[in-house]
């Protein structure tokens, strides 16, 4: 059996459970081509190869544990987000495009940020750091920030960490366990989050990869998906200093009601929100008075 061969029966496999035929094509040949350590380009050139046994066995695991519905990005481990590699394990929320929407809000804010009295460095801190996705690339982008990465979880602490090392902002982020900010630190000029948003309600509605796979406490906010964005806001308006930034991704539907947490607590203005590609307000952009 070749390698070519090997893909088919993995696509067959991922169809008979119940995989949308040209998906189970395409993360067939992804799993061959990772399970391989090759690039699309190798795949082509050497695909019709015979594999070794060590390697078929390797990629039929993943393609049974892929049948069984487990998300892709923990099979490999990896996911890409804003052009990197990020490692990700079933302790962290595996990084998602609108995501990145985040980064790019936080990024031009920096770039526009006038420095405050003292050192120049912002201060910046990600709420809920997870894979690190979030402050990595901030420290990455911007490298005159400080990041500061919290997360309740100290699995996902680790996992942040090990990508902040690999990546080569290790140095440039300081790691908290905490569920939110820390109480003593100086005034931030920036908070980004991505919070648990998802409503308890909702629950059974979302994909089976991501309700029987990724973790719950970082997908769900309580009954209504805001029990965590409601304690998150003043405790960002506390550690902001003045004309300071918050930066939250937000569930489809919750733009009115983030908005009116935002004005109950009459320290932030809202800014604006951005839509993703669909058309949905998923980051809101809010300003300490």
């Amino acid at each position: 059996m070749t390698l070519a061969e090997l893909a088919a029966e993995g696509a067959r496999t991922l169809a008979a459970a119940g995989h949308a035929p040209d998906d189970s094509r395409q993360e067939a040949a992804l799993l061959a081509r990772w399970t391989l350590g090759w690039s699309q380009a190798e795949w082509l050139a050497r695909h019709r190869e015979t594999p070794a046994e060590t390697v078929a066995d390797t990629y039929q695991l993943a393609i049974r544990r892929r049948a069984n519905r487990e998300p892709i990005a923990y099979i490999t481990g990896t996911r890409e987000f804003y052009g990197r590699s990020f490692r990700v394990t079933p302790d962290v929320l595996i990084p998602r495009p609108e995501t990145e929407l985040v980064v790019e809000e936080a990024l031009a804010l920096l770039a526009a940020l006038t420095p405050t009295p003292g050192p120049a460095a912002p201060r910046v801190a990600d709420v809920g750091a997870g894979s690190g996705c979030l402050a990595v690339t901030i420290a990455l982008e911007r490298p005159n920030a400080h990041v500061l990465a919290i997360d309740i979880s100290e699995a996902a602490l680790r996992i942040a960490y090990e990508n902040a090392r690999a990546l080569g902002a290790g140095s440039r982020i300081e790691f908290w366990r905490g569920a939110f900010l820390p109480r003593g630190v100086p005034p931030l000029d920036l908070v980004v989050a991505n919070p648990p948003y998802v409503a308890e309600r909702d629950r059974e509605q979302l994909p089976i990869e991501v309700r029987g796979f990724e973790p719950a406490q970082a997908l769900f906010g309580g009954p209504d998906g805001l029990r965590v964005i409601r304690a998150l806001v003043p405790e960002a308006a506390a550690a902001l200093r003045p004309s300071g930034w918050l930066v939250m991704e937000i569930g489809a539907g919750q733009a009115d009601e983030v908005s009116a947490l935002l004005q109950e607590t009459g320290a932030f203005a809202l800014h604006h929100t951005r839509r993703d590609l669909q058309d949905i307000p998923r980051v809101v952009v809010a300003r300490r008075r």
